[in-house]
């Protein structure tokens, strides 16, 4: 049939009208109800109806028998319903047939079922080939590793045994890569929490500085000096100030000894908590019953490097009451201040004209200790932290792993206890898992078989998917790869 503009639209509402009648208006009320309804509250006419009234009065296509009057005096809709009225199911069946809708749905449908079909599945079977050859793998695999587990009890123990030796190694490896890591996250700032405990120290040794310089009496300075040498009435600028330097390097020393052991022992806390977590210390207790030693030669790790950062601490402001190199260098404010606060205190000989000088003494002090301070927190007080730890925590890292390995004996006792229970959920669990696998493959296999078949009826037999044969599970991985190379092909 010839095909108009409106072909398409005339079939396509025709076949909608089919079902409606007068009480509806042919569809009016139903189907273009949105389209009939005007803004303004006046009826619209949908574009189906021109088309229709069109085909009905001008087209020339409807046969003879069908005398249909277009009048002007009714609306378009008006005119649509009428013609419906008086001709009817005949005239919408003839419409749909004038339209070339239904040979138009033959067509499509014959090329879908007969021309395009085939060549869906045969592009639908080259997507899943790839998968299903994965799969068949996946699942062979899972089934030859479960079928070759001990089913019996005694053979399961014999085997979790035979294999204690290698797993008590690995842990032992594992737990040394563990420490190893957690030194070279201390070394290289990575580890947060260590980082907080750290500024944490540097903050209480400024804090302590500013305590100690906004709080230093020269009074109490000058008594002491001359307290040291009763035979004389009057004591040098020089010798309160070696009070104190005594006096705030002692005091400086006891924040960094105190923090020092804080933070060794928050580190220790730590690094226990995070041993806890880890899985090879949870696989430990399974084969020991116990830690293995872990913890207890941590601790005894902790006191050492406590002890160690003390001594070091104790060492570094000790050096604090050594003047600054540079502190009497020509040109330095330093010195400048230096003279300045001696031609103060040479006013007079008593206590007095000293202490009238304890603004100028408390600066000429913080020239010298801010830097000594700064290079304590800020450069060398860090790598002693760090290189303390790396030649502490290492060794016994590698020792403690010789150590573990060493009882087997003990491992071995606890396990016989242990395994006789374990052994039998283990056999439990590996039918369940054997099970399950055997009816994932029937699954599979009964969709790969649906897929044959419609394969086969297309007679597409070179793009037929790979079944899963259970008996395949006994051959070894290379043998089902080159099968599987061997389907692709």
């Amino acid at each position: 049939p010839r095909v108009y503009k409106t072909s398409g639209l005339l079939g396509f509402y025709g076949s909608q009208i089919k079902g409606t009648s007068g009480s509806d208006r042919f569809g009016l009320d139903t189907i273009f109800a949105s389209s009939v309804k005007g803004l303004d509250g006046q009826e619209e006419t949908p574009q189906f109806v021109y088309a229709f009234n069109n085909y009905c009065g001008t087209s020339r296509k409807l046969p003879t028998h069908f005398r249909i009057s277009i009048n002007g005096f009714e609306t378009p809709n008006e005119n649509y319903v009428r013609i419906l009225s008086e001709w009817g199911t005949p005239l919408i069946k003839q419409l749909i047939s004038d339209s070339g809708i239904e040979e138009f749905r033959d067509g499509i449908t014959r090329y879908l079922t007969q021309e395009k079909r085939p060549q869906l599945f045969a592009t639908l079977a080259d997507d899943l080939e790839p998968l299903c050859i994965s799969l068949q793998k996946h699942y062979l695999s899972l089934q030859r590793d479960l079928d070759s587990q001990p089913r019996e009890i005694e053979a399961m123990k014999a085997q979790e045994l035979g294999r204690l030796n290698q797993e008590l190694q690995q842990v032992g490896k594992e737990f040394r890569q563990h420490m190893a890591e957690e030194v070279n996250m201390v070394v290289t700032n990575g580890c947060q929490a260590f980082e907080t405990d750290f500024q944490m120290l540097q903050s209480r040794m400024i804090r302590r500085l500013d305590e100690l310089l906004d709080n230093f009496s020269v009074r109490a300075a000058y008594q002491r000096a001359t307290l040291s040498h009763p035979r004389n009435a009057t004591a040098p600028l020089l010798a309160v100030l070696v009070e104190a330097l005594y006096a705030l390097a002692n005091q400086l020393e006891d924040i960094l000894v105190e923090s020092s052991q804080e933070l060794a022992a928050n580190f220790f806390q730590y690094l226990i908590h995070r041993i806890r977590k880890s899985e090879y210390y949870r696989h430990l207790y399974r084969l020991l019953g116990n830690d293995g030693g872990i913890e207890g030669e941590l601790k005894l790790l902790e006191k050492r490097v406590s002890q160690a950062l003390v001594n070091q601490a104790r060492v570094e402001c000790d050096r604090y009451v050594r003047e600054s190199p540079r502190f009497y260098d020509e040109g330095t404010f330093s010195i400048y201040q230096f003279r300045q606060t001696l031609q103060q205190t040479s006013q007079g000989y008593d206590c007095e004209s000293m202490v009238e000088a304890e603004p100028a003494i408390r600066q000429l002090l913080k020239l010298d200790f801010e830097p000594k301070v700064s290079a304590t927190i800020k450069r060398t007080f860090r790598q002693t932290i760090n290189q303390t730890i790396n030649t502490e925590l290492l060794p016994m890292a590698e020792k403690q792993a010789d150590e573990i390995l060493q009882q087997y004996n003990q491992a071995r006792a606890y396990l016989e206890q242990t395994l006789e229970k374990e052994a039998e959920e283990k056999i439990s669990r590996n039918r369940r898992l054997l099970s399950d696998v055997e009816q994932k493959i029937a699954v599979y296999n009964e969709a790969v078989l649906g897929i044959n078949s419609c394969l086969e009826a297309m007679q597409l037999y070179e793009r037929q998917l790979p079944v899963i044969d259970s008996k395949l599970a006994g051959l070894n991985a290379s043998e089902l790869s080159s099968m599987a190379d061997a389907v692709e092909l």
